[in-house]
């Protein structure tokens, strides 16, 4: 009996000590959950919504082994075995992003509320998530119980008319449970709800292909419902109705705004009521007299009605709104980015001209507009000019805007000091003047800059040794932000701010670095389908405002292809294939019909080619210009290729073994056609080479010459020659055959042409010619962008290979990273961090006297490839100790690089090998 006792007391302490070491053990926890892209997404389309979540972990080598998530109606219910929507029960698998949702699909307007948890493959079980949600839009057409409405009889004109005004009033006698307002218009909209606005999203409903589709907003309204109650609205020209393009022309969409509301209303006694737009809206002008994208806004407080959106309000004069027949089964959900303003900017000085203009210095290149504190008597008239860029002789430049007027004018009602932000138009700029101005001259703080652009989510940083470098990177982001205003426009400032496909194809990689682009890439592709014509070819333009003029060109109409492809390697999407696959492919043959069956697209269409490659105004200068049909001939054959892998992915076999044999082939008929037998191509210029060496088209036996040829060019100007399709494969090819230092040469080289050029003139975004402003300081009058991202793809090249940050597109999303620093170029340190779905990735090198220094971060759920350059495995240290036995058996030498693999966790590896770097240029 007393060794029974003995033995359970033994036991229970042992027991206890167990469990006292599982409840001491740290727990995983699961962070940043999201669906669709999006953290609790309210008003979406997608009936099988995809969850993503990140796991922190302390410790290394982390990896998810199995998950569960579960779906209820409630947060309540998640907690119950009985009342769940879905359960996925539990699942081997490391998947944490993109897991696609298995239970029965929401109906219109539902919630629902989702959890996950995890177990690791170190017996671990995560606790369960926070409760998060998503909510469902409009499914079914029938369920649009609203009507569109309009301004009846309004007056038909071929200049800008006034923004338009719609009110209804209505009451709410119970006890409000929830609320969600369903927006969209013909023309841009603001919604407010008792006096206030309901969100501050911009330029809504966003600039779609609007004939096929027009995205409608879905806004809880729960808090701001109350017993009396006015709903408003005001409706500008916007895309839809304003001018657009160079043309002169407005109204490509539609002559005739339209407004449609609906709102649900459910009560805690179990009704509902619906408040929708009809006959009985009222609807007037008011103080914006016309509000143009690319003209500016010109309003009058005079003419403001004071609680004009609120209830009591006396719309007697008011006329009674008009039903519009419009379509509604092209009403979509939002699933793009919002436009938000992001930043408020003082000026860092007041200039007066050499003109006498009076002239604000925000410092920084910015989209947005100026919003202006001004006390002055009624009928009173400021005037807001924006430039971006004063002349050599330090005055007021707009010429560049060509027939964009870009002004705002604000006209006060006098008394008290008044506040004037305009409504439906943005600028690019970095200069205001100011004519008119009452009393005293003003001062810094009477204008503020807004700024302005799709909200996206900062994903990728990049810092470097050297200031220059650091302010290019700088610029390239402040570009991206400044083009990326819910499509991805060529520029923010003159007559065009629209959708290149070229511009957007080239730079689309470095875009997923900076910002997550993820949604608003999806976005931008629906309409790039749409649009793309029944023969495949794909317009210059997206949404296509420009009726197809020249549309199906090289390098341009390959954003069909790429930018899927960008989007699936930088976040493991595999649904963005698959939906886009139709019109990839549809692209693809396209180009093989207008080859032939010599597979040259030599023939049948007029291409942008090397668009603004470096000219010179030497007449015996050589160098720059690549014949189109090569340019268009290697992109055949590379979005060949890429369809091909993307058919493989989606299980289409059939498909992937026929694109890859039409790559085949269109590779054969380069190689007769542009490569002599000696490696040389029948265009000698850099972007040939560049095009043909990262393409893959220049047999194996003659790499070595075509190489020397492409390096030699390079040397002999010493400065780049590229333009728009050249440029973002320039460095990366250098590197590819082993050039760095000439890489690195062009990338460090101060005078004109190149990327720190316009750094040393003071530029704060990319531009886009590389002579938008010549060493004299002349600027061209034309067409001539002090923000335009294309040359800013270089970014690409620094973070993937420089800083060593790259994805393996075996495994995509940033599953398994491949971390491979370069250094040189006079760098001694760079720093690049990543915000994965997976969690944060650093790639950060330092040479520190004789010493490399490299630190990497592994988010959970991932794994790693580090490639130390110039060491040898015995040599490196890790967080200064030697390599362990562990990590030495996943290690391997390949000749002056030591390869490991590594699981998550963070990383310090040491040698001395840090005057091997920076070498100069052969």
């Amino acid at each position: 009996m007393k060794l029974i006792k003995m033995s359970m007391r033994f036991s229970l302490v042992f027991l206890l000590f167990c469990t006292q070491i599982v409840i001491g053990a740290p727990k995983n926890k699961i962070v940043k959950t999201v669906c669709e892209y999006r953290t609790n997404p309210v008003g979406i389309d997608v009936v099988k919504p995809r969850f993503s979540w990140q796991i922190v972990a302390e410790g290394q080598n982390v990896k998810q082994v199995a998950y569960e998530i579960r779906v209820a109606k409630t947060q309540a219910a998640l907690n119950s075995t009985k009342n769940l929507l879905w359960t996925s029960g539990k699942v081997s698998s490391d998947e944490s992003v993109n897991v696609v949702y298995g239970g029965v699909p929401l109906k219109s307007m539902e919630r629902a509320y989702w959890q996950v948890r995890v177990w690791d493959n170190k017996n671990k079980v995560s606790d369960w998530s926070t409760p998060a949600f998503w909510e469902m839009g409009i499914l079914e057409t029938s369920s649009w119980k609203a009507s569109w409405i309009t301004m009846k009889d309004e007056q038909k004109s071929t200049t800008s008319l006034p923004s338009q005004y719609y009110r209804k009033e209505f009451s709410a006698n119970k006890k409000v449970s929830s609320a969600r307002v369903y927006v969209t218009s013909l023309g841009l909209y603001q919604l407010f709800l008792n006096g206030k606005k309901v969100s501050d999203d911009l330029f809504t409903p966003g600039f779609t292909s609007y004939k096929k589709r027009i995205q409608y907003q879905t806004y809880d309204v729960t808090d701001r419902i109350g017993q009396k109650n006015a709903i408003g609205a005001i409706v500008g020209d916007g895309w839809y109705r304003g001018y657009l393009g160079w043309d002169g022309l407005r109204s490509y969409y539609g002559d005739q705004l339209g407004l449609i509301v609906q709102l649900k209303i459910n009560y805690t006694d179990g009704t509902s009521e619906t408040i929708t737009t009809d006959e009985n809206w009222k609807v007037s002008y008011g103080a914006i007299l016309k509000s143009d994208i690319y003209n500016g806004e010109k309003y009058d407080a005079r003419l403001e009605m004071d609680n004009w959106c609120q209830s009591g309000f006396d719309d007697s004069k008011w006329a009674k709104a008009g039903v519009l027949n419009h379509s509604k089964e092209i009403l979509v959900a939002s699933n793009s980015i919002p436009v938000k303003v992001t930043q408020q900017i003082t000026p860092i000085k007041i200039i007066k001209t050499p003109k006498g203009e009076l002239v604000y210095d925000l410092g920084q290149n910015i989209v947005g507009w100026a919003r202006l504190k001004v006390k002055g008597k009624k009928g009173d008239v400021v005037t807001l000019k924006f430039a971006e860029v004063l002349d050599k002789d330090g005055n007021f430049f707009t010429k560049n805007l060509r027939a964009a007027e870009a002004t705002d004018v604000y006209t006060l009602k006098g008394g008290a000091e008044e506040v004037f932000e305009p409504h439906f138009t943005f600028h690019g700029f970095r200069f205001i003047k100011v004519e008119g101005y009452p009393g005293a001259p003003p001062t810094v703080d009477q204008i503020t800059g807004m700024v302005i652009h799709s909200d996206m989510k900062q994903t990728g940083t990049l810092t470097t040794s050297d200031p220059l470098i650091n302010q290019l990177q700088k610029n390239i982001q402040w570009g991206q932000r400044d083009n990326f205003l819910d499509i991805p426009t060529d520029c923010p400032q003159r007559d065009e701010r629209v959708g290149w496909t070229g511009d957007a194809q080239v730079f689309s990689m470095t875009a997923a670095y900076n910002y997550d682009v993820a949604a608003f890439y999806t976005k931008w592709l629906k309409d790039l389908a749409l649009d793309q014509q029944p023969n495949g070819e794909v317009p210059n333009i997206i949404p296509d405002m420009w009726k197809n003029k020249l549309g199906g060109t090289t390098a341009w109409g390959d954003a069909a292809v790429i930018i899927p492809w960008t989007v699936y390697k930088s976040y493991g999407d595999k649904r963005i294939l698959e939906e886009q696959y139709s019109s990839m492919k549809a692209w693809v043959d396209y180009m093989a019909k207008n080859a032939g069956d010599d597979y040259l697209w030599n023939q049948n269409r007029w291409h942008w080619g090397d668009w603004l490659a470096f000219h010179s105004d030497k007449p015996d200068y050589a160098g720059s210009v690549t014949e189109k049909d090569l340019i268009a001939t290697a992109y055949f054959n590379y979005s060949t290729t890429i369809l091909s892998k993307v058919a493989a992915i989606i299980g289409n076999t059939a498909d992937a073994e026929k694109y890859s044999q039409l790559a085949d082939n269109v590779k054969k008929a380069f190689i007769q056609e542009y490569i002599t037998p000696n490696g040389r191509l029948v265009s000698h210029t850099q972007t040939a080479y560049a095009l043909a060496l990262s393409f893959d088209l220049v047999p194996e036996k003659l790499i070595p010459n075509a190489a020397q040829y492409f390096a030699d060019d390079v040397k002999k100007f010493g400065h780049l020659t590229t333009g728009f399709v050249g440029t973002p494969l320039l460095c990366s090819t250098l590197s590819r055959i082993g050039r760095d230092d000439l890489a690195f040469m062009l990338l460090n080289r101060k005078e004109y042409p190149s990327w720190l050029y316009p750094v040393t003139q003071g530029a704060t975004t990319i531009w886009e010619r590389w002579d938008t402003q010549k060493p004299d300081g002349t600027i061209i009058d034309g067409m001539n962008s002090f923000n335009h991202y294309a040359y800013g793809a270089i970014g690409e090249w620094l973070y993937n290979h420089v800083a060593g940050l790259s994805i393996d597109p075996e495994n995509p999303g940033y599953k398994h990273i491949l971390f491979h620093p370069h250094p040189g170029g006079g760098l001694t340190h760079m720093k690049a961090e990543f915000e994965s779905l997976y969690g944060k990735v650093v790639s950060n090198w330092e040479i520190k006297g004789e010493d490399f220094i490299y630190n990497v971060t592994i988010p959970a759920n991932t794994t790693a490839t580090v490639t130390l350059p110039k060491v040898k495995l015995n040599d490196v240290m890790l967080n200064g100790s030697p390599l362990k036995s562990d990590i030495k058996k996943n290690a391997k030498e390949n000749g002056a690089k030591v390869e490991l693999k590594l699981g998550s966790g963070s990383y310090s590896f040491s040698y001395a090998s840090g005057k091997k770097f920076n070498v100069a240029p052969k």
